[in-house]
């Protein structure tokens, strides 16, 4: 018997023994030979997209050589997939195959971090509500430092599972911080596109950081604010400035709005009315972190008195393939500390959230116009609108008081 033909009934016979022994065990897998690849069948649930509704006896493809050392992977697979049906937690996602047509399963870690990448990104174009810059932007800010430890940390201690290292890099932020909670939802997402379910969820570290640090931050006044507009002697950066005052924008969104209504002069209109400035709006574009939303001025007078109906902007590089938002907010800071402003570029964004709320606008509104949800709005500015609130309800207290005060008695 030819030697390629004595190793393929060596192997075949280990095979045969390895099934009895999983069949004795009531695994319910079976191990079996194609060619020069070993595969596995067992009653699986339907596949993604299959019409059938119960589980039935399928083939699960491995891509592990027909080889011993190929054998005694397949064995440890088996009494993975074993356990998962037992457990009822088999999930066909972990076993098809990816782009490059490897199955989840069989990636290592750097690599399973590659895949989560490459999805990542391509939810971009697949999605209005995301410009890939933008989503770019994301991923190498928020993202790609905690995964990146996360690969470091298991490289340099291979006897932590991926759970306990999971945990690990987790617990390295400082808690109750901006940091650990942007590691958790990094770290969540890759978790969610493994399928891999956590004992304790990740959200449970998530901590306290949010409405206390906006709470203590001392906020320009707005005399404060006109101040600093006047000692920056660039027209453009004024320009850039006085909208981040205005409307309350991020860095990198000044660089990315339609100013057409803006830039429109209603002294032109001879039906303009006492309400033209109120229809200054500026839209958002798309491409920015939040996607598309309308702003409108508070204070209106300030459109006038920043000179914003003359749209200068400065000449910065604004194509998201040469550069990313991040890198073009970096560039506004700077340009705050050349100037010594003696306030950060957000302090003017949450200056504008509060001022609205002092106006009375419904907070729902101001969130949208913010790009962001109510809940991170509310819980963001929780003092202010509590103080609103308060206030509201003092002074209509006070009004029903004076309606029913009692006769005054000499």
């Amino acid at each position: 018997m030819p030697p390629a033909s004595q190793a393929s009934s060596t192997l075949d016979e280990s095979i045969q023994k390895l099934n009895q022994r999983l069949k004795a065990g009531q695994l319910g897998v079976q191990i079996e030979r194609r060619g020069q690849k070993l595969n596995l069948r067992a009653t699986l649930p339907p596949r993604p997209g299959s019409p059938r509704l119960r589980p039935y006896q399928q083939r699960l493809r491995l891509n592990l050589p027909a080889t011993a050392a190929g054998l005694k992977q397949a064995e440890q697979q088996a009494k993975i997939i074993a356990l998962q049906l037992m457990q009822q937690s088999f999930d066909w996602r972990q076993y098809l195959p990816l782009a490059n047509g490897t199955a989840l399963h069989q990636l290592d870690l750097p690599n399973k971090l590659a895949a989560f990448q490459a999805e990542f990104l391509a939810d971009a174009t697949q999605s209005s509500a995301a410009h890939p810059a933008s989503r770019r932007t994301t991923w190498e800010t928020a993202y790609a430092p905690y995964l990146h430890s996360l690969v470091e940390l298991a490289q340099s201690r291979p006897a932590l599972s991926l759970p306990e290292a999971i945990y690990m890099t987790l617990q390295a932020t400082r808690p109750n911080s901006r940091s650990r909670q942007i590691c958790c939802t990094a770290l969540s997402g890759f978790t969610e596109f493994l399928h891999l379910e956590l004992p304790t969820p990740l959200k449970a570290y998530w901590g306290s950081y949010g409405t206390s640090r906006t709470q203590a931050r001392s906020l320009p006044s707005d005399a404060e604010i006109v101040a600093a507009y006047a000692q920056i002697p660039n027209a453009n950066w004024r320009f850039v400035y006085g909208i981040m005052a205005t409307y309350g924008l991020r860095n990198h969104e000044v660089f990315f709005c339609d100013y057409s209504r803006l830039a429109a002069d209603p002294s032109a209109d001879p039906n303009a009315d006492l309400e033209s400035d109120l229809e200054a709006m500026i839209e958002v574009l798309p491409m920015t972190k939040t996607g598309s939303h309308s702003v409108w001025p508070f204070y209106p007078e300030w459109v006038e008195q920043f000179n914003l109906r003359s749209v200068l902007l400065p000449p910065l590089t604004t194509d998201l393939n040469q550069t990313t938002l991040r890198r073009i907010g970096q560039l506004v800071n700077g340009q705050f500390r050349r100037y010594q402003i003696p306030f950060s570029p957000y302090d003017l964004r949450h200056a504008w959230a509060v001022r609205t709320i002092h106006f009375g606008l419904p907070d729902t509104v101001a969130a949208r116009m913010m790009g962001h949800s109510v809940v991170i709005h509310n819980r963001t500015y929780h003092r202010w609108i509590t103080h609103r609130d308060q206030q509201q309800a003092v002074t209509t207290a006070l009004s029903r008081s004076q309606l029913q005060a009692p006769p005054r008695t000499l």
